[in-house]
């Protein structure tokens, strides 16, 4: 059984180190970037649908 455990170890090792590409830092620069302007963009579209949504429903149900 641990032979097992330690050849599943060393294979995930070996795949890890030397089957698998990294990113470079500029990559993952750019995707960082890439998904933080769509959150903030998806984030502005959700805040203005809400800001309509609220608008409309104070002038159908006015306090």
């Amino acid at each position: 059984m641990f032979k097992k455990i330690f050849k599943y170890c060393k294979e995930s090792y070996d795949e890890l180190v030397h089957k698998t590409t990294w990113p470079t830092r500029s990559e993952l620069t750019n995707s960082a970037v890439v998904v933080l302007s769509a959150s903030l963009l998806i984030a502005l579209v959700v805040f203005a649908m809400d800001f309509v949504f609220q608008s409309a429903m104070e002038v159908i149900y006015p306090n």
